[in-house]
Parts: C-alpha cells; sequence; structure tokens
C-alpha cells in the first residue's frame, strides 16, 4: 500500500484500487492504494479498523455499484447496501465476501458454493458455452429433421426400435399430475429411470428421489412401409422433448442399443448427438455433471492390498489377510472356505502362489450362490445360500 501523499499523485485504475478519505465507522479519514490481482491481508489491533477497511468500505462499495448496474426487476431481491462513509473510491469491481464461520468438512462445500458465484457461473457457462465431441474434439452442429429420419433408416433398417422423448431429467418429485395429463392424452407407456413402465391410475413416483422420465412414443419397425409412421413418431418425440429425442434399436439376439438424437447438436465427424448445454452439466453435485471416478468430490478412496496383505508368503489360513486373522469359526470365514471349496482354491497356499483367477475371485467375489452352514456352539446350526461378495467387499 501506498503512503497517504502519493495517493492524489499516483493510481493506476487497472492495478490499484485507490481510497480516498474513508470515515466509515473508526476509520479516521484513512486513504490508501490497494494493489489488484494481489493476495492482500490486513492486519492490526482489535478496533483498529480492519474489518471497516474491507467489509463496510471496500466489499460494501463494489457490492452496492454492482447492484446498482442491474435492472429494477433484478434489484428488488438483491439487499441494497448503503453507501459507505468515503470521499473516493476508484478501481472496484464487483466484490464478494465469505463471513468468519466454522470451517466445514464437507467436501462439496468450496469457495464457490459458499458465495454462491458458483450457480452464476454454472447459468454462464450453460448460456454461452461451445459445446465439442468428446471423442473428435470438434464444435457440434445442429442436425435437421431430415437427417434424423435419413440416420435412422440407414443405420436400423429392418430393426424394431421404439421412440421416445425425455420429458424429466435428474430432477426430484412425485409427478402424479405429468402421468396422469399423459393418460389423458392417450399415452400408455413411459421409461422411468430406465425402465420402462405401464401409466396406471394414480402413478406417482418417490418425491425426494432424483428420476428421469421419458415419454414411449413409438414402437415399430424401421422399413419403407412405416416411413411416414416414423417421421410422424418422431417429430412428435423432438417436439415433446424439446428438441431432443432418443431410440431403443431391438436386435434380433434379444440386445438393445439406445442411440440419442438431437436438432440441437450433433457431432459433423462421427454423427454423436448431444443433449443442449444445462446448468447441471457443470455442476459437481450433480450425476450429470460430476466426474464419473470421483464422483465430484475431488478424491478417490482405494484399497492397498499391501496393508491388507502385508505378508503374501502366508497362507490365508495362516492369516495372510490382515483384519481376518486365521481360520475359525467366523461368518466371514465359513463363506471363504465354502467358496474356495466349491472353485477348488486351495487356502492353504501362500497368497503369492494362487493364481491371478483365484486371487480375483477370493477377493472380489463372484456372482455365484454358496451354500452356507453356519454352527451356533455344539447344538444347533443354521443352513443358508448366499451370493460371495468377496474379501474386500465385506
Amino acid at each position: 500500500m501506498k503512503p497517504t501523499e502519493d495517493i492524489i499523485d499516483y493510481y493506476d485504475e487497472l492495478t490499484e484500487i485507490r481510497v480516498i478519505g474513508a470515515c466509515e465507522h473508526n476509520l479516521k479519514n484513512v486513504s490508501l492504494v490497494v494493489p489488484r490481482d494481489k493476495f492482500i491481508v490486513i492486519t492490526g489491533l482489535s478496533g483498529s479498523g480492519k474489518s471497516s477497511l474491507a467489509f463496510d468500505t471496500l466489499y460494501a462499495e463494489g457490492q452496492r455499484r454492482y447492484v446498482e448496474c442491474l435492472s429494477p426487476y433484478a434489484r428488488q431481491f438483491l439487499g441494497m447496501m448503503k453507501k459507505p462513509d468515503v470521499e473516493i473510491i476508484e478501481g472496484l469491481s464487483p466484490a464478494i465476501s465469505i463471513e468468519q464461520k466454522s470451517i466445514s468438512h464437507n467436501p462439496r462445500s468450496t469457495v464457490g458454493t459458499v458465495t454462491e458465484i458458483y450457480d452464476y457461473l454454472r447459468l454462464l457457462f450453460s448460456k454461452v458455452g461451445t459445446q465439442f465431441c468428446i471423442d473428435c474434439n470438434v464444435p457440434v452442429i445442429q442436425k435437421t429433421f431430415d437427417l434424423i429420419i435419413e440416420d435412422i433408416f440407414k443405420s436400423y433398417s429392418n430393426s424394431k426400435i421404439q421412440i421416445l422423448a425425455p420429458l424429466v431429467r435428474g430432477r426430484k418429485g412425485h409427478y402424479r399430475e405429468l402421468f396422469e395429463l399423459l393418460m389423458k392424452q392417450g399415452f400408455t407407456r413411459v421409461r422411468i429411470d430406465g425402465e420402462i413402465t405401464q401409466l396406471t391410475e394414480g402413478m406417482q413416483l418417490s418425491r425426494y428421489k432424483i428420476h428421469d422420465i421419458e415419454l414411449v412414443i413409438d414402437r415399430t419397425i424401421v422399413d419403407i412401409e412405416h416411413h411416414h409412421r416414423i417421421s410422424e413418431s418422431s417429430e412428435l418425440a423432438l417436439s415433446r422433448g424439446e428438441g431432443v429425442m432418443s431410440i431403443i434399436v431391438e436386435h434380433k439376439s434379444g440386445a438393445t442399443i439406445e442411440k440419442l438424437y438431437s436438432i440441437h447438436y450433433t457431432c459433423p465427424s462421427c454423427g454423436k448427438s448431444y443433449e443442449p448445454l444445462a446448468p447441471n452439466m457443470f455442476s459437481f453435485n450433480s450425476p450429470y455433471g460430476a466426474c464419473q471416478t470421483c464422483d465430484g468430490i475431488g478424491e478417490v478412496f482405494d484399497l492397498s492390498l499391501d496393508l491388507m496383505i502385508p505378508d503374501k508368503s502366508k497362507s490365508l489360513i495362516d492369516g495372510a489377510v490382515e483384519y481376518m486373522g486365521p481360520k475359525d469359526n467366523s461368518v466371514l470365514w465359513n463363506q471363504v472356505a465354502s467358496f474356495a471349496e466349491k472353485n477348488k482354491i486351495d487356502l492353504s497356499l501362500p497368497f503369492e502362489k494362487l493364481s491371478e483367477e483365484h486371487k480375483n475371485l477370493l477377493l472380489w467375489g463372484s456372482n455365484q450362490e454358496i451354500e452356507m452352514q453356519h454352527k451356533f456352539g455344539t447344538s444347533s446350526s443354521v443352513s443358508y445360500s448366499h451370493k460371495y461378495i468377496g474379501i474386500i467387499n465385506y
């Protein structure tokens, strides 16, 4: 910060904030220049005016000027701060402040979420962002309705398809009124969270869970006889889905594939379609924007086999797995022993000498059902079937 006598003569509005005659609260006609784009710490005794300068002068004026630039309609939703007691402040930008409070240990709480800038940035990116194909790294373009119909007949000729229109994506609610309206309009089926379901009277979903709802428009065969029908159904799907539709292709083998079509954005190289940008695509708290590896947390918790099995020269029976210990009559050990016997795995071998296949089966489990018999003392036992989920998942 520059001395008071240099304030009037020296000032660069691009790199500095100039304050002249600040008298807010216990400030006594303070003048200074604060560097911009720097991390500034204000220190001093209690009552020396640190908060009065930072919050009640600099932040208050920056926020006030920002709010004054908004429309009268937007201003009514924001608290208007009073003009601080200062002669001149120049070089200010819109300002934010974070209240002093106990530190949140929630990894989803960041400076962006606390100050709500995160919500504005998500909205900004969804409105002005340029979407690129994730495979070809080229900007996507809009695809016409005729090109969509042409692609369906070219790619899936003589295949059975279902045409769907997305209605709800990643939102909570029971949607009882939506289902009633669809039934009145003559529709009979919807796909809810990946499952195709018949519409029934009084149908509703769990209100506090996130849902995806798609309307099943039609089910038909892709051939020239059904060209008009497919065109009409696709047009209706795009209309109900706000420019987005999907088809489920049913192969004779029973396998199905799903293809998304959009009149909004399509890759010109590979033809892959993309949904319009939406704020939840930029949210690490939403399954549509969060990293699929860490689920938006920013950290990945993994298991160390070296800590779990520190001595790989030991066998499982002798206690190679640290938390299991040597073989005993516990439920876990009975399950491991039964599974090993069924798959002909020798638990007396040192762990390092087991085959990779046997190691993976023991550690990660399989879909096999195993017959279990657990003894209670010497008098009684219980038999039951159990899916073996593996040592790691216990």
